[in-house]
Formats: C-alpha cells, sequence, structure tokens
C-alpha cells in the first residue's frame, strides 16, 4: 500500500482514472471478489471463530495516509487476507455460537449485490416505485407466512416497514411519560426511550422471577402502572418480549437502582405478584390451545416470552402502546408448531423481527408492522416542495420517508425478495426447525452431564447452561450463599474465556438473577450437527481441566 505524497510529477504520470463505474472493470473485479468470498466460506472452517488480535493493531499495519496512486484490486485483496482477515470474528463460521445467528445464505447475498448495484435512494413512491412496491408486497408476503392478523398488513389498513421502529412518544409533557419493558427486555429499549426524550426516571425495568420462568407478568404490570398513575405519571409504551435473542446484565443494574428510588412502588408490586401469576398465564394457554397434546411443540412455559394476550388487556385498560419485539425468535414463527408463542398479537399495536438474524438475509433487514400506519406518518411526515410530486398528492401510493427519521433508505426488499423466492416457504420451515433440531441434542449433550445444567426450558436454538461447582449446584444461590455465587459465577466466567480463547468455538454470556451463564445460539447456517457435538466435547474438555483445580 502507498501513502499520501503531494508530488505533482507523480500525479501527472499516474494512472488516471475516468470512470469509476466501468462496465467491464465492474464484471473483472466482480468476479475476483466472488471467487474471493467463495473460497472463504469454503475454507471458513480453517479460521479461529473469534478473532485474538489486540486493540489498536491495524494501526500498526496500514500506513499513516490515504493511497495517492490507484491500486489494482488484486493488490487490495492481498492485503484484505493479510490485515483484514485476522481482525475478523467469522460469524458465518458454523462454530460460531455467541450472541445471536447472522445467517447468510447465497440468495441474500445476490439479493444485496442487486440493491447495491442498483443503488436507489427511496425515500418516496416516484424516486424508484419498484423499491416501495416490492416492499409492501414481501412485508405482506411474510406477515402472511407469520399468520399475522389481518390488521397488520396493508391490505387490512396496516402495514410493514423494512427499517428501525420509532414510537410515537408526544411532545406534551415528555417529562411524565413512562415506557415499560422487563429486565429480559434488550437494552436498546432504553436507549431509544431516551432518545425519544424519556426522562431516565421514567423508564420501567419490572423485574421477571424464576417462578414464571422469567415472562413479564400482568399482575406485576398492572401494578407497577397503577403506581405510576397514582403518582400523576402518563404510562405511554410497553415492549413485550418474545424470544429475544439476549438477556441484559444492565437492565437488572437498572431495576436495582428503581427500587431503591420507588419502595412504595416495589411493595405494591408485591401485593400483585402471587402463584396466581402462573395461572393466569396457565389460563390463557388452556383457552387458546385447550389440551390438545397431539401439537409437535414445546408446551413448557418460555423462557424469554411474555403472555402477550394479558399484557395487551392490561395495556388497553391505559391506553398504552404494546410493542412486540420477537427480533431473533420471530423467524421461527412460519412454522406451524411455533405460532402459539404469539397467541394475543392481535391485541399489539407494532411487531417486529430482525431478518438479518435468523432469516438467512444479510445485514440489514429489520422488519416492523404497525395496525396504524397514520401513527407513523403524523410523527414523521416531510412535505418540502423538493419532495413534492404528483403520485404523492394523490394519496394512492405509500412514501417510506414517512415512516422513518431519515430521509434516505435502501433497497432492502431485494434481498428479503430473493430469500422468500430462491428458498420458499418449506425450505425456509425446514431449514429452522434443523436449528432447533441441533439445539434440542445440545440440550441433551448437556443434560446427561451431572456437571452443568440447563438455566431454563429451551423453546427454539438458544440453550442457556453453566458448570456447577459442586454437587450442590445453585442451592448456594437459593439460600442467599453469595460467596457460592461467585465460586460459581468466576467458574464459568473462566471456562467461557477458556472456551472463546481456544478459537475453536465463539459463545456468549449473560447474566440472570445475578447468575452467570454460558448461551449457545445455534444458527450459523453452516453449522451441522458434528459441529454441536465437536462444541460440546471442546466445552467439557476445559470444564473438566477447570474442575480439577477446584
Amino acid at each position: 500500500m502507498d501513502s499520501l505524497k503531494f508530488d505533482h510529477d507523480h500525479e501527472n504520470n499516474s494512472h488516471i482514472i475516468t470512470n469509476p463505474l466501468n462496465p467491464q472493470e465492474f464484471r473483472r473485479h466482480g468476479h475476483l471478489i466472488i471467487d474471493f468470498i467463495a473460497n472463504y466460506y469454503q475454507n471458513i472452517e480453517k479460521y479461529q471463530v473469534l478473532s485474538q488480535v489486540k486493540p489498536c493493531y491495524l494501526q500498526k499495519l496500514l500506513p499513516e495516509s490515504a493511497p495517492y496512486h490507484a491500486e489494482p484490486i488484486e493488490t487490495i485483496l492481498q492485503d484484505v487476507q493479510k490485515y483484514i482477515m485476522p481482525g475478523i470474528t467469522h460469524w458465518q463460521s458454523p462454530n460460531y455460537f455467541a450472541y445471536f445467528p447472522s445467517s447468510g445464505s447465497v440468495a441474500g447475498f445476490v439479493g444485496e449485490m442487486l440493491s447495491t448495484g442498483f443503488n436507489v435512494v427511496g425515500f418516496n413512491w416516484m424516486s424508484s416505485p419498484a423499491a416501495t412496491e416490492l416492499e409492501c408486497i414481501v412485508m405482506d408476503w411474510l406477515g402472511e407466512m407469520l399468520k399475522l392478523p389481518k390488521s397488520f398488513l396493508f391490505y387490512g389498513n396496516g402495514g410493514g416497514v423494512l427499517d428501525q421502529m420509532l414510537s410515537q412518544f408526544g411532545r406534551d409533557k415528555i417529562g411524565n411519560l413512562v415506557v415499560y419493558g422487563s429486565n429480559q427486555t434488550h437494552s436498546v429499549l432504553q436507549k431509544a426511550a431516551q432518545i425519544a426524550g424519556i426522562y431516565p426516571k421514567n423508564f420501567r425495568v419490572i423485574k421477571t422471577t424464576k417462578s414464571t420462568l422469567y415472562g413479564l407478568c400482568p399482575n406485576s404490570l398492572r401494578a407497577t402502572i397503577q403506581s405510576d398513575v397514582q403518582a400523576g405519571l402518563v404510562p405511554l409504551f410497553l415492549c413485550a418480549t418474545e424470544g429475544q435473542d439476549q438477556l441484559q446484565e444492565d437492565q437488572e443494574q437498572l431495576q436495582e437502582d428503581q427500587e431503591q428510588l420507588y419502595e412504595g412502588q416495589e411493595q405494591l408490586q408485591k401485593e400483585y405478584v402471587s402463584h396466581l401469576e402462573i395461572d393466569l398465564r396457565q389460563k390463557w394457554k388452556i383457552e387458546k390451545h385447550g389440551d390438545d397434546e397431539k401439537q409437535d411443540h414445546n408446551t413448557n412455559t418460555p423462557f424469554e416470552f411474555h403472555p402477550i394476550g394479558p399484557l395487551c388487556e392490561v395495556a388497553k385498560d391505559f391506553g398504552i402502546w404494546v410493542h412486540i419485539d420477537a427480533a431473533y425468535a420471530e423467524s421461527a414463527f412460519i412454522c406451524l408448531e411455533f405460532r402459539h408463542f404469539i397467541d394475543g398479537i392481535e391485541g399489539a399495536n407494532s411487531f417486529s423481527l430482525n431478518a438479518h438474524k435468523w432469516f438467512f438475509t444479510t445485514l440489514d433487514c429489520c422488519c416492523l408492522w404497525v395496525k396504524d400506519p397514520s401513527a407513523l406518518i403524523k410523527s414523521l411526515s416531510t412535505n418540502t416542495e423538493f419532495l413534492r410530486n404528483k403520485a404523492s398528492d394523490s394519496k394512492q401510493v405509500m412514501d417510506y420517508k414517512d415512516w422513518q427519521i431519515t430521509l434516505s433508505r435502501r433497497f432492502q426488499a431485494m434481498k428479503l425478495w430473493l430469500v422468500l423466492r430462491n428458498y420458499g416457504v418449506a425450505n425456509l420451515r425446514n431449514l429452522l426447525r434443523r436449528h432447533v433440531k441441533m439445539a434440542k441434542l445440545f440440550e441433551e449433550l448437556v443434560g446427561l452431564d451431572s456437571q452443568f445444567e440447563i438455566i431454563a426450558p429451551r423453546n427454539f436454538a438458544l440453550v442457556c447452561f453453566r458448570v456447577l461447582p459442586s454437587p450442590k449446584g445453585m442451592d448456594g444461590y437459593e439460600k442467599g450463599e453469595a460467596k457460592q455465587v461467585e465460586r460459581a459465577n468466576e467458574l464459568n466466567k473462566k471456562l467461557l474465556e477458556s472456551i472463546n480463547g481456544s478459537g475453536k468455538v465463539y459463545m456468549s454470556p449473560t447474566m440472570v438473577d445475578r447468575a452467570y451463564i454460558i448461551r449457545c445460539a445455534i444458527g450459523a447456517t453452516l453449522t451441522e450437527e458434528r459441529h454441536v457435538t465437536m462444541a460440546w466435547k471442546i466445552i467439557q474438555e476445559h470444564a473438566d481441566t477447570l474442575l480439577s483445580k477446584y
């Protein structure tokens, strides 16, 4: 690589590029890039999953300034292999089990190529009609696959958008508005609330318990809301989690801080939370499904699922907007045996999933459905003169600029369209079921080893587990023995560091009830059963080494 040099003689003699979009050069470069990426996927298992570089490694390898002269693509690809590849954590590796899946696919990749190739800026219908209309179509397609109520689809006066969510928070008395979630809700909700202007003290993190398998109890929600209403506050927004990809330690810390601020509220919650918590959830399930044991699905109460129907009933009493966040697990809801997890969705106002996590569509591709698009349009619409056109003025077309904060937007629908068409519903269901089957295998392997425990039942392809420092398991924690909890946490931290440091697999941690646990999220496109069994053997080997020292 060259460095920036202010040498006019060299400038006059350098290779002059007059057409950066030369079709012949594009074809040549494209073949080289495709071959490079295909070879990468073919040999991806040879790489250490988690990058082992040290901070600022790249600054020591690259020049201080941009190159003054043009460099050939061959040289650049060599530098990608030499300098960039060591700093890549390989999310597409079959041995990647951390955070959440980022499951790519050939269809998703070539869809991205088409989207980038056209490079349209589809802020309104006129700027590229196909971009807008295809997005409307694929969002209805996917909504139908998920069996969403008609009210969430365009032909039912709802609609979907491939973008990030913005809720209508309002402008008046914003200091009194309150947002609700649980300690299982993704921490991005807190960030979104802060951006919207919600005071941090008005962000409620309602604690869940092991007795309800960490689902948000409607009674606890009602108690918290009533406490806020009595204090003169205005309940605004509830985010319910359906199969979230990560449990949040910082949310639990925030809840601890709030408990100190609202001691009276804590007592009120305790009065509402009783054995009826589980009865309410079971009652809801029985009313919806009866006692049909022939359904081919796990009927355990979900680990990271909130009872949508009862929560929506509580929210309705107070006029609260209910958003269902199913960013990770919602992909599985296209399978009939999992659809019951979102029963009650008809009571919600909005619903989202991330197709770039577990739906074989490359990053980024966030899907949001709303019952009342006008709530977004009234808050975000702009109609300056340079954006006006006959089509928009006719009110016969959709202008997605009015559904989002930014003006510019990518042709995201292209890659989702290719995924849906190139694989079809049947294949997509089978691919997801294959991941669930592998997760079940991993869960069974963990369950067979008395040195380990499963923290909560698995519903999809996420298994949460931990190694035990003694046969007592978590008895010490349940009895409040702080030293036992600390010892178990330290052991699991060391175990995770050890297996990740090996470079052979990569998993991530979380905290639940102050217990440090390890998450195995299966969903990488290239993962097979052999990778799952190998991962378990690696875990056992490293655990045996650590336990021999305890």
